[in-house]
């Protein structure tokens, strides 16, 4: 099964919409975690202990992280 985690400034109604076409996804967001504020790598380090994939709009800085 795919675990997601998304990132805070993920559009929640995507999340939403997602939700309604199937209620058992397994999608936390960072807020839900108590990793608000942090920096990517440490998202990212918490989304890879935990087996999730990271769902983000951060492409800029997050892929930067994600190749190290």
């Amino acid at each position: 099964m795919l675990r997601f985690l998304a990132d805070e400034n993920f559009d929640n109604t995507i999340l939403r919409g997602l939700f309604r076409r199937n209620v058992t996804l397994d999608i936390l967001r960072v807020q839900d975690v108590g990793l608000s504020g942090q920096a990517d790598p440490v998202i990212l380090e918490w989304a890879a202990r935990e087996d999730r994939i990271l769902l983000t709009y951060d492409v800029a800085t997050i892929t930067k992280y994600a190749y190290e």
